[in-house]
Formats: structure tokens, sequence, C-alpha cells
């Protein structure tokens, strides 16, 4: 048992965590860069250690920073969040080897689901359903012949990473050489590992992924999320449950979802990622950690996912007994970047001069930012996430339209615009969704002539404060209750 827990993350997930810690009674140290000495995760912590520069190498990467953050703090436990270190075995071991627990599934674990090989052959060994593909490749040669066995065209991936890093679609053999070169180097660079493999490029599939919990006695499904609508692999817009699979096909993949997790002895909170098409489904990868779309699955469930992976930790059992609680309603979730969607979605710098955001029955706000925030080059562009439950999906979308259009977030571009957009794009109202439905809507946010958007858009912040000029972000509106708070928080009304 511990009652201190040492937040190794910043932005919002830390904010996250350190109010689950809370709830549970324990106590919370934040760690903090030079760039983030006054950002709100280091403000709302019962205390805070700085770790090192901004780079993250010098600070959140650091193993041994954090490490020594923790014993100086007293802290009995490390929460290791989504990015930065979450994934990375040899941190978890390192946190077990200095006599701290981990938050997190065991460090086995996340090494056999983080190498994407080990992982599928552990899943095909487990009656796991994988995408026909390759072992890791020695050369480009190599990749032709497999790529012939498997069929054109092929998606070449890193065998030791994700997030799209690394991976290229090869539609024939004259392109792979290239290909294969591109995809090496970069996996290379990205995860110090250069080893890819190739898969079955399915065309236009569905990214689904299915929420496990597991503590020492028992695996439990929490349902699925639909994950499809995504940028260059990196995911925009969330919700849950999914309208397109029945309950047949739902209760299967919960069901292999369970099996996969079993199969490397996982423990906490996981997702289990799958791409469905044509009524068939492949396992994708696992994700061992929490994962950043998870108030969905809160939202549609009330279950309370990192108290829960808290609990796991401290050796407790899962909250609530029996089945786990059915999806209720429906959940979105739009992730909101400091990127500029007019411009390709470039990252935006700047200081955050205004911030106001919607309230109200199912709207919530898990942000990192508050007045003051600088948003700086140096990590994600995540500012935070704004997710709405709603009776069913259609409720949902207008609700989150509303909610879109009462969030102002001054001092630099966001994708607000772009989410807006897309709750009124007709495809996305039918539930006509791929994972390509980014590049099969291109210009979604953008205005006609990129010079009026500017005078509108400078027009709309002199009327509005004449005495503080400020970018707004477009598309988004005061919020007629005037609300102001960093974080909103609606859950559901129950909790298992």
């Amino acid at each position: 048992m511990f009652d201190k827990v040492l937040i190794a993350n910043r932005g919002e997930i830390a904010v996250r965590i350190i109010r689950a810690c809370h709830e549970e009674g324990l106590g919370t140290v934040a760690v903090y860069s030079d760039a983030d000495r006054r950002a709100p995760h280091v403000l709302l912590a019962g205390g805070a250690i700085r770790i090192g520069g901004a780079a993250a190498a010098e600070s959140y990467l650091s193993i041994d920073r954090l490490l020594a953050a923790a014993r100086e703090a007293g802290a009995g436990a490390v929460h290791p969040g989504y990015g930065f270190l979450a994934e990375n075995a040899g941190f978890a071991r390192a946190v077990e080897a200095a006599g701290l627990v981990y938050v997190g599934p065991p460090a086995d674990a996340i090494e056999i689901m983080g190498d994407k090989t080990r992982a599928r052959a552990r899943m095909v060994a487990a009656g796991v359903p994988v995408i026909p593909g390759s072992d890791p490749l020695a050369s480009s040669r190599e990749a032709v012949r497999e790529a012939k066995r498997i069929g054109f065209p092929v998606l070449l991936k890193a065998a030791a990473g994700g997030g799209g890093k690394g991976m290229h679609v090869v539609s024939e053999a004259e392109e792979m050489a290239g290909a294969f070169g591109r995809a090496t180097r970069e996996a290379q660079a990205a995860f110090g590992d250069g080893r890819v493999f190739a898969e079955r490029f399915l065309r236009a599939p569905r990214h689904i992924e299915i929420q496990v919990l597991a503590d020492d006695e028992r695996t439990v499904d929490l349902g699925e999320r639909e994950c499809s609508i995504q940028r260059r692999h990196q995911k925009l817009i969330e919700e849950a449950p999914s309208t397109a699979i029945d309950d047949a096909l739902r209760r299967r993949m919960a069901e292999v979802a369970v099996r996969a997790a079993e199969a490397v002895g996982y423990r906490s909170a996981g997702t289990v990622e799958f791409l469905v098409e044509g009524g068939e489904f492949f396992f994708l990868e696992m994700n061992t950690r929490i994962q950043v779309e998870h108030p969905v699955t809160e939202l549609v469930t009330g279950v309370d996912l990192v108290r829960q992976q808290l609990r796991v930790a401290r050796g407790l059992p899962l909250l609530g007994g029996g089945e786990p609680p059915a999806a209720r309603g429906h959940a979105i979730e739009c992730r909101i970047n400091a990127e500029d969607p007019g411009a390709a979605f470039v990252p935006s710098t700047g200081r955050i001069d205004r911030l106001e955001v919607p309230t109200g029955p199912g709207v919530r706000w898990d942000g990192g930012i508050r007045n003051g925030s600088e948003v700086g080059p140096h990590y994600d562009s995540l500012l935070g996430k704004l997710v709405v439950h709603a009776s069913d999906r259609e409720a949902a979308i207008r609700r989150m339209r509303s909610a879109l259009e009462g969030l102002v977030i001054g001092g630099v571009e966001t994708t607000v615009p772009w989410h807006l957009a897309v709750m009124d794009e007709p495809d996305y109202r039918m539930n006509d969704l791929s994972i390509r439905y980014v590049e099969e809507h291109p210009g979604l946010g953008e205005t006609a002539d990129p010079g009026l958007r500017d005078v509108a858009m400078a027009a709309a912040v002199l009327l509005e404060d004449r005495d503080r000029p400020r970018v707004v972000s477009g598309g988004a509106r005061r919020a007629r209750d005037g609300g102001n708070g960093m974080s909103a928080w609606v859950r559901a009304g129950r909790e298992w």
C-alpha cells in the first residue's frame, strides 16, 4: 500500500491523475520542467519538484531524475500517464527496482505488446485474429517477396513503435526500395530500432478499440470506442459506443480483447485496438496505459478508469462487483490541439491570454492550460479534451457543437474550427466513417479566402475587447454562461 503518488507526466493527463488521487485519498507530487514551472498540474498537486530543462530528454524522459524526485518527495508509487515513458518497460522495471509501485501493467506485458512482431506472435498463439503480415524484414528485396505473398498493397510498420512513425503504404514492387529505406530510417530515429515488417493494407477500415480492466483475479471489458477519425494515425475525435457494429460483433471483439490481455498477464487499464472492415476485425496493437480518449468510456459507463488503476496498483479489487456496466447514452470527445487547421495543422505557439470553457449537463473539459499558460514547441500540442454525453449520437453531436461554440481559447490557433466543421459535415453526421475520413474531406474548417478569415477574426476580437486585442480561436464564441473555470468535470451519474 502507498499513500503518495508521483505523477511522471505533465498537461491534462497529470491534472486528471491528480484529481483521481485526491478522490482516492492519496497525496500527490508533480514534476515539472523549466517550461512548466507555472503549469496547472504543478499548482494542483500537493507538492512539485523541478526535474530539468524544457527539453523532454532533460526532464520527462529522464528516468534517473524522475526516480530521484520520487525519493525526495517520499512517494510510494509512480503513475506514468500516457506518452513519454508510459509504455517503456525499462521505466516500469526501474520504478519497481527502486522499491516503488508502478501504477500500470507488469513490465513484461509492456515489453511484449510494445514490440509489434512479438505482439503479433503472442496474439496468433492466443487465437486472436491478426492482419496477415510478415516477420521483421532484413532488406527491401525480402520485403518485396513478403509483399507478393501477402498481396499488394502492403503497409510497412515499425516493429518497435506506433503513432504512425515509420509507416508507409507500398502499392507495387518498384516502390519498395525507397519506402523501405524511409521506414527503417524513421523507425530508427523515433524508437532506436530500425526493424520494420509488412502487413496487408486495409483500404478503408474503421478503428475500433476495446477498453479492458484487470486486477489479480479477473479481466473485464468496458465496451468499445470508435476512433476512426484520425490524421497521420493520430486520433482527433473519439466516440463511445460505436454505432457501426452490432451486438454480436461487439461481443466477439470484447471476448477477443479479454483473451489478448490475459495472454500477456495484463493488469491495470489497457486498450486492445482493432481494424474492422467488411464484418471482419483484426488485432492492431495493445496500448499498455491509460488512453487519451478514456473519458468517453467513463461517461457512458460511470467508471473512473484512473481510480481503478490506482486501486489495482494498491492490491485492491476493481471497484464494483458482478458484470461491468453496459454503455448508457453516447459520448464524443474532441481533442483540442494548438494547431492551425487552415494552414495544414501547423503547430501554434504563444501565451493563453483568455480561456473560457463551456459548462452544463453532460459537458466535460479535461484541460492542461489556464490563463497565462505558455504554449511552446517542446511538447505535444494537446491543450485539452472537450467531451460530451447525451442520450444518443445525434443529441451528442448537437451538444458537442454547442460546447465547441462556447469554448474560447485566446492567444494561439486551435483545432476548434475544424471540429465545428466536422459536426456539420454530412458523412460524419451519417456515421459514414473510416480511417481515411480526414484525407477524404480536405478543407474542413477552412474559409475560401484565408485573408477574409483573418479579417473576420480580427474584427470579432476588436469588437469584443477593444482594450486587449488578441487572437481568438476561429469559430469559437464567448460562452453564454460566462464560465471560465479550468476544468468543468461532469460525469455519468453512477459509479461501478
